[in-house]
């Protein structure tokens, strides 16, 4: 019997990019247009009743920089554009784009690169201005940035 793991991992190098075990695509192997990613992270469609879970405190903390109504948190930003109509003015792959890594698409943008571990220029562990041991784990996970389109996705004009 064949190890699947390793036929996933032939295939991912035959194609060009790697795919973590899960299938899930790394942080370092997503694919970049004119800044969407058209492409699932994770080859599934995200959820968007658990959205808003991701943009609070607790999560990506959106709401620090962002207005959004269709939530009841408080704390909303006004760094950042309002998120509402977010469904109406960028495509799903554009929305996947900004939420994982916006400088992508707006290289002056100061919104955090949620789904990135290379290329920082001065990472530190917390607030001790102690170098990271190891990797760095990207902010939210590719399922996290996935049920956050798919919630921004619902929001309309």
């Amino acid at each position: 019997m064949r190890n699947p793991l390793t036929l996933a991992a032939v295939l991912a190098a035959l194609c060009g990019s790697a795919a973590l075990a899960d299938g899930t695509v790394a942080p370092g192997d997503v694919k970049y247009e004119d800044g969407a990613v058209a492409v699932s992270l994770t080859g599934t469609p995200g959820d968007p009743a658990n959205g808003p879970a991701v943009i609070d405190r607790k999560g990506g903390n959106c709401i620090a920089c962002h207005q959004i109504s269709a939530v009841n948190l408080p704390f909303p930003g006004e760094i950042g554009p309002p998120l509402d109509g977010a469904g109406s003015r960028w495509t799903e792959a554009e929305l996947r784009g900004i939420v994982a890594n916006a400088k992508m698409m707006f290289p002056d943008s100061m919104m955090p690169s949620f789904y990135k571990t290379e290329g920082y220029i001065r990472p530190g562990v917390a607030y001790t201005s102690k170098p990271p041991e190891g990797p760095l784990d990207p902010l939210l996970s590719a399922q996290q940035i996935e049920d956050v389109v798919a919630f921004l996705m619902t929001l309309k004009d």
